[in-house]
This record gives C-alpha cells, structure tokens and sequence, in this order.
C-alpha cells in the first residue's frame, strides 16, 4: 500500500465514484478544487493522451501549453505508472466508439 492511501484518500475515491453526471462532477470539482489545479489536471490527461497518439512534445506543448517538465512527468507515468491514465484513455476511447 502507497503512504498516501488512507481513509481520507479512500473516501475521495468512493466520493468520484458516487457522481452519476457531468454536471455532478463539475460542481464537485469546483468545490473542492481550485480551477486552476482542475485546469492543471484536466491538461495532464490531454497530455496523456497526445502521448499516447504519439504526437511530438512540441506539438503537445503548441496544442496544450504544457511545460516540457509536465510532459515529461505524465510521460514517465505512462511508461512506469500504476496504470490510472491507460485505464482512463482506454474506457474514454470506448465511450468514444459506443458512444
């Protein structure tokens, strides 16, 4: 187990999984984060994606305006992560095709 997962991070987990709607989610985004760490985050999964459809760190950073140290770090992730942004860009794509 990670020294970050504890009851609190368990329960902000099991809170994402209770949202039914978009909407749901953004109100409670807005609630308990600041737009700009939900802008950052939202990014980093761009980031992820541009990453894994191959595209070139300076096309990223053009299309996103991602830092070359952010692209960097969500793309050590990709390779030597715990899986979270394959897992995610997976069923996105998914929801893409059946959707």
């Amino acid at each position: 187990m990670n020294h970050w997962h504890n009851k609190s991070t368990d329960e902000l987990c099991e809170a994402f999984l209770t949202l039914k709607t978009k909407e749901e989610c953004y109100a409670f985004l807005e609630d308990i984060c600041t737009i700009k760490e939900v802008l950052d985050i939202s990014q980093r999964l761009a980031v992820a994606k541009m990453l894994k459809d191959g595209t070139s760190y300076t096309a990223i950073t053009k299309e996103t305006g991602a830092s070359a140290a952010t692209i960097s770090r969500v793309s050590k992730c990709l390779e030597y992560g715990a899986g979270g942004y394959k897992t995610v860009i997976e069923r996105l794509n998914e929801e893409t095709k059946h959707g």
